[in-house]
């Protein structure tokens, strides 16, 4: 018998973005890994730190009740959401080859109705997401009105420190201070507002394999509200 998935809400930060976590979503996630297995990876985008490769968003569907459920009374979607894009995701890029963009957390979109699912297909040893305070403005989310402001500090901050040193983020640095943290844990399913300030969480001396089996696999799935 396979047990229900788990759902847990969270609030982020001192702006209280709300956060979902789904464990045990999917009834058989060692079948999306074999799926990702055969795919072909490549880039996409000029800042992820890796490789993608598309997925079927339909496998949703199995929990959508649940997935439902969390978009609605927690992120206030009673209209429902459209899918964006979805995608199994490989983090392979080497400390020392990331760009410097890719050493501070980001935000997906200045839209408080661009949701991101998070689905990990890999385990705790290839670390979580992480969730920033931006320490000069004080910004947890980044929205339209937002954007000049912490462009214009966070240029600032640069000018001041330096651009941090090739490295993925952990924790607390000069210029952000972490605020919340998710691990991953192998088929754990998350649910944020994209215009939330975060980063992915790469352990120190992570090794990166390229194998859809062995590295930190997720799928990540971009929704819109209607």
């Amino acid at each position: 018998m396979i047990d229900a998935p788990s759902l847990t809400i969270g609030r982020i930060g001192h702006e209280r973005e709300p956060i979902a976590v789904i464990d045990g979503f999917s009834s058989d996630p060692a079948s999306l890994v074999e799926q990702a297995a055969v795919q072909a990876f490549g880039p996409l985008g000029p800042h992820y730190p890796g490789v993608r490769a598309p997925a079927q968003a339909s496998y949703l569907a199995e929990r959508m009740d649940v997935l439902q459920d969390a978009l609605t009374h927690v992120f206030g979607l009673a209209g429902g959401a459209d899918l964006v894009e979805c995608n199994f995701s490989l983090v392979t890029t080497r400390p020392d080859a990331l760009r410097p963009i890719q050493c501070l957390p980001h935000f997906d979109s200045t839209d408080p109705g661009r949701i991101a699912v998070l689905h990990y297909l890999c385990g705790p040893a290839d670390g979580g997401t992480a969730f920033y305070r931006h320490r000069t403005t004080g910004f947890e989310t980044v929205s339209a009105s937002r954007m000049e402001d912490y462009s214009g500090a966070l240029d600032g901050d640069v000018a001041r420190h330096g651009m941090p040193g090739a490295d993925y983020l952990r924790g607390d640095t000069a210029l952000f201070e972490q605020t919340y943290r998710v691990e991953a844990a192998f088929n754990r399913l998350v649910i944020y507002r994209g215009w939330t300030l975060h980063s992915g969480v790469i352990p120190a001396g992570h090794a990166l394999p390229a194998d859809p089996r062995r590295g930190r696999l997720t799928v990540n799935t971009f929704l819109q509200a209607r």
